[in-house]
């Protein structure tokens, strides 16, 4: 739930990884480690930059919110569908915090109204296994 608009869902998942944050965060900004963990992409670091995510199911319009380099990255998440059950606005925010192993990355999306039971379980799904195939990637790195 989201207590400013308690109408709209939230999806948060957590993940402890035994790697620096500086790490981490090059797997979360950088286009061809983004495409080995989540999809491919167009994606700039830079604030108000727009771009796209591309799976095989389709993909999503992007635009950068907020960037605080090593901590913080926020964008908008919109899936055009001509089914209203599926069309979803929503905003997902990495949040990096430094541990004694390594860090916890925090993913966020928030947006799922209420009807979209189905997008919201997908979500809660999906994000754990793109965080899992975001540690193996940031594992694979220098």
């Amino acid at each position: 739930m989201n207590e400013s608009n308690p109408d709209v869902r939230t999806v948060v998942v957590e993940r402890d990884m035994p790697h620096p944050p500086d790490k981490v965060w090059r797997a979360l900004t950088q286009p061809h480690l983004i495409s080995e963990w989540l999809m491919k992409t167009d994606f700039r670091p830079e604030r108000g930059h727009s771009f796209s995510m591309r799976g095989d199911w389709g993909g999503v319009e992007c635009k950068v919110l907020e960037i605080e380099p090593h901590s913080t990255l926020s964008y908008t998440w919109d899936h055009a569908h001509d089914d209203r059950a599926f069309a979803l606005k929503s905003v997902v925010t990495f949040t990096l915090t430094p541990t004694e192993a390594g860090t916890r990355v925090r993913m966020e999306q928030t947006g799922f109204r209420p009807d979209q039971r189905q997008a919201l379980g997908g979500a809660q799904f999906g994000w754990q296994q793109h965080l899992e195939n975001l540690e193996k990637a940031v594992s694979r790195l220098e």
